[in-house]
């Protein structure tokens, strides 16, 4: 008996098929930069910036955990892939950097041509509206290692920020205020023990008054990208850190842009937690430290700023109607819990 390839759960025909249908949307994100066409061996990019007098290459890679379940479970694909070009986005905006190209990386049991490109829409949309180009990825068909209705995704970025004005947290001192940029949400992270709680009490489309939407919607809200946010404030004031909260939360992750010696207070009551945090800790009765370990809690982005322009930069914040508040500020050897 022959055994083909689409036999064992293969189907080269049908990925070629994607590359054709996702061609045009795809250049619709390239710059002058971009070289040569999709579907090459590698994608080119010209590493000529005439701007910059000392360019640096500032990379990450990253996926969006098991956010990905509660897409798949609504059979909602569309803004999955918006998700890991926002966090690729945010993860090397924190360094300075501005982001020039995005990677991504697509696994599924079976291809199915109408998943695969909304996933990827939602990554034409993100970079686009980043202002970076989706130069190349892979879509890998592999049965037996996931179901037939399952994917992974991931995403490698690349940007570009001159040397001298890398943001390493150096400049962080004693007195300076952490001003917090409100999330959009859970954005990628926790969605493992918020899938352990609500799924046990709550349906994905239930609508629930508390959260004003259906949980799925509550859920599957974009993560926010803060470039251009960001790039606003760095043209008027110094920043001295930049903090992603992601795995780890607040703590967690601001920890690592504090130089050693210093470490910083917060004061947990400076702001509204949106009501799905609020949700989550009380149906699953989880502890606060855990919350506060697991989940952003309303904050996506923290700016490390100098006091002396903190209420100005909050006051430019208002003007362009953009949530920002004063959240904590840098001690000497010592960490709030």
């Amino acid at each position: 008996m022959q055994h083909t390839y689409e036999q064992a759960g293969v189907n080269i025909d049908e990925g070629d098929r994607l590359v054709q249908h996702i061609k045009t949307a795809v250049r619709s994100t390239y710059t002058k930069s971009v070289l040569g066409n999709i579907g090459g061996f590698g994608a080119f990019y010209d590493a000529r910036f005439k701007k910059l007098k000392s360019p640096v290459l500032v990379s990450s890679v990253d996926g969006v955990g098991t956010k990905l379940m509660i897409a798949q479970m609504m059979s909602r694909h569309d803004t999955i892939g918006e998700d890991l070009v926002n966090h690729c986005v945010n993860d090397i905006l924190v360094c300075g950097a501005q982001p020039l190209f995005f990677m991504d990386y697509f696994a599924t049991g079976k291809l199915r041509l109408d998943v695969a490109k909304d996933v990827i829409a939602g990554f034409v949309r993100a970079c686009k509206e980043n202002q970076c180009s989706l130069i190349g990825g892979e879509t890998a068909e592999m049965p037996g290692l996931y179901n037939e209705n399952e994917y992974d995704i991931s995403g490698t970025i690349v940007g570009v920020v001159e040397r001298r004005e890398i943001i390493t947290g150096e400049r962080v001192t004693r007195g300076d205020q952490l001003i917090g940029l409100a999330s959009s949400g859970l954005h990628t992270n926790g969605y493992s023990l918020a899938r352990a709680v609500l799924l046990k009490k709550f349906t994905l489309d239930q609508y629930i008054d508390e959260i004003g939407s259906t949980l799925a919607d509550a859920l599957l809200t974009v993560h926010r990208s803060y470039l251009g946010v960001v790039s606003a404030i760095k043209k008027r004031f110094n920043i001295h850190a930049l903090s992603h909260i992601t795995g780890g939360g607040i703590m967690g992750n601001t920890m690592r842009v504090v130089p050693a010696g210093f470490g910083f207070q917060v004061d947990w009551n400076s702001w509204k937690r949106p009501a799905i945090f609020q949700l989550i800790q009380r149906t699953g009765d989880v502890p606060e430290e855990d919350m506060r370990r697991t989940f952003n809690l309303g904050v996506g982005l923290i700016m490390i700023v100098s006091r002396k322009k903190a209420n100005d930069i909050v006051k430019f914040l208002k003007k362009r109607g953009e949530l920002g508040f004063i959240m904590g500020e840098v001690v000497t050897n010592k960490v709030s819990k």
